[in-house]
């Protein structure tokens, strides 16, 4: 454990620390785990991913899991929390990268391996394993721009202000908006990743009653659908992330012209798997690891026949289909939906 090497940090013990440090941590392990986004489904699979691999690994013996709605400020005081408890690992999804770095540095010095997943972080020391958020939305933005002919109006539906992954998101939408000079955005609102927020939005944008040719949303997708449907406005083309909800509309809504970029929640065992490793002594060649996304679109043959295949009505409408990652995660669908980890 790491407790001998965190007050190494705090009383400045040097020799302590070199000591500490030079020595591999051997498993099990304890990891610790901090979220700040609590009740979004792709949060809750992501949790749920980070306990089925910990468990399927074999190698983690108890989870450390702060997992709340909370910001920068109440992420910092749970990271040196974590810290202070002597994990080995730190999991993070980052609430704001400049707002944690702090904690993220003193974690290293502490001796804890730490891995950001899903958003990028600015501490150098730090691993990072994340979908890539920038392709994620630039391929959802230039098929929808591609759809609606290449001119006309979107509403832009966004994520959380100030985390990393919007940024990211927000820079792929916009190198896609600078190839279609004819289409502009009738509406941008940040929807902070929350079902019943970006419905309401849309269906308050619905009734003022100004024009819109389709619509992009980072992720919050099943509802928006939802929200034309029940208003009985006519159907526009709409992207959204792999969520088995948004995914079983695009199969069976008749008229719904739409696509999925598939964003899965199971990054988070994706990082217990790289938190491993680097504690075994195998670190990545790269700091970065990024994965790469896929769009599905029910407007091809091939689009469709993905859409059918990954279709998963089993799952909460809010979890993503894609709920493996090839390489990164071993547990089985059903160790991921009954969501515990080791000692559970």
């Amino acid at each position: 454990m790491r407790n001998s090497r965190y007050l190494a940090t705090l009383l400045g013990g040097a020799a302590l620390l070199a000591s500490a440090v030079a020595s591999n941590a051997e498993g099990p392990y304890t990891i610790g785990v901090s979220n700040t986004v609590q009740g979004n489904g792709w949060r809750e699979e992501m949790i749920c991913a980070i306990k089925a691999q910990a468990l399927a690994s074999g190698e983690v013996d108890k989870l450390n899991i702060a997992h709340r709605n909370t910001d920068a400020s109440g992420q910092l005081e749970d990271l040196r929390n974590l810290i202070s408890a002597g994990v080995d690992a730190i999991v993070v999804n980052p609430a704001d990268p400049a707002g944690i770095k702090a904690a993220l540095e003193e974690a290293t010095k502490a001796g804890i391996v730490v891995v950001a997943v899903d958003q990028t972080v600015t501490e150098p020391t730090a691993y990072i394993i994340s979908n890539n958020q920038e392709e994620y939305a630039y391929l959802g933005a230039k098929w929808l721009f591609e759809t609606i002919g290449g001119k006309g109006s979107v509403v832009y539906m966004r994520g959380a202000a100030g985390a990393s992954a919007d940024s990211d998101r927000d820079t792929g939408f916009k190198r896609a908006l600078a190839e279609f000079p004819d289409v502009t955005v009738a509406h941008e609102v940040f929807t902070g990743w929350q079902q019943d927020q970006g419905k309401q939005q849309i269906l308050d944008f619905i009734s003022s009653g100004l024009p819109f040719d389709g619509i992009w949303t980072s992720g919050i997708d099943n509802v928006i659908v939802d929200a034309l449907v029940e208003s009985q406005t006519p159907l526009v083309p709409v992207v959204g992330a792999d969520n088995a909800g948004f995914v079983g509309q695009l199969t069976s809504v008749e008229g719904l012209k739409g696509a999925a970029v598939t964003n899965p929640g199971s990054i988070g065992g994706a990082g217990v798997t790289l938190a491993l490793q680097i504690l075994n002594g195998k670190k990545p060649a790269e700091q970065t690891v990024l994965v790469n996304p896929q769009i599905w679109a029910n407007t091809t043959d091939e689009g469709m026949a993905q859409l059918k295949a990954a279709a998963d009505p089993s799952l909460s409408p809010e979890w993503p289909v894609s709920i493996s990652i090839p390489d990164w995660t071993t547990y089985s669908k059903e160790q991921i939906v009954a969501c515990k980890g080791p000692g559970e």
